[in-house]
């Protein structure tokens, strides 16, 4: 089957709610040779940054609590990215708001859906590198962000435990060690992003 094939066609959409965070849609679409079709959901929210500050041999993290958990995670810093704003600007606006820290470099290390299936979103991954900390936190009125260090292999070793349980962690850990030229054991290249 060629991709045309496996293509559907949006019909219409219509709003079914409307948060502060995202919108819930309902499309009618149908398969491109017909025969299949219906109502689906898609969550539209704006796209996202998440940011690997690394600070002499460590990640920067954040302590957050997160509501639709209902925890405490350990994460990279990350955010929303604002209307009209390019996802390096986000990234580095995000990486002082929440950690105090001022990158000198920034490196997209890749794009990806958090999950194709509902959402429209779109985050972008960036390791921030030649760090200088400003001392002070710039966080919304309801945030309440912990910064910690930890050593880079402790992170990846930590990842996918109940601490670190974001799925952009996992994500975000392999565009990294594909960036840092990661081999897998049956010693096929990992090629840099956008090759």
């Amino acid at each position: 089957m060629n991709d045309d094939a496996l293509k559907w066609r949006i019909l219409g959409e219509r709003l079914l709610l409307r948060t502060r965070v995202f919108d819930v849609t309902g499309r009618r679409e149908e398969a491109a040779e017909g025969g299949i079709g219906g109502e689906y959901i898609s969550l539209k929210s704006p796209d996202c940054v998440v940011i690997m500050p690394e600070y002499e041999g460590d990640f920067v993290l954040v302590r957050q609590w997160r509501h639709g958990a209902g925890r405490l995670t350990t994460e990279f810093p990350g955010g929303v990215i604002d209307r009209g704003e390019d996802p390096e600007t986000a990234a580095r606006r995000e990486l002082l708001e929440e950690t105090g820290f001022a990158a000198g470099k920034m490196t997209l290390l890749g794009s990806c859906s958090p999950n194709p299936a509902l959402f429209s979103a779109r985050f972008y991954c960036f390791l921030a590198e030649e760090l200088t900390p400003t001392g002070q936190q710039h966080l919304d009125s309801d945030e309440l962000v912990e910064v910690l260090r930890m050593p880079v292999g402790e992170v990846v070793a930590s990842c996918g435990s109940e601490d670190f349980c974001h799925a952009f962690m996992g994500t975000a850990l392999a565009f990294y060690m594909r960036h840092r030229g990661y081999a897998p054991p049956d010693g096929s290249p990992c090629g840099k992003y956008g090759e």
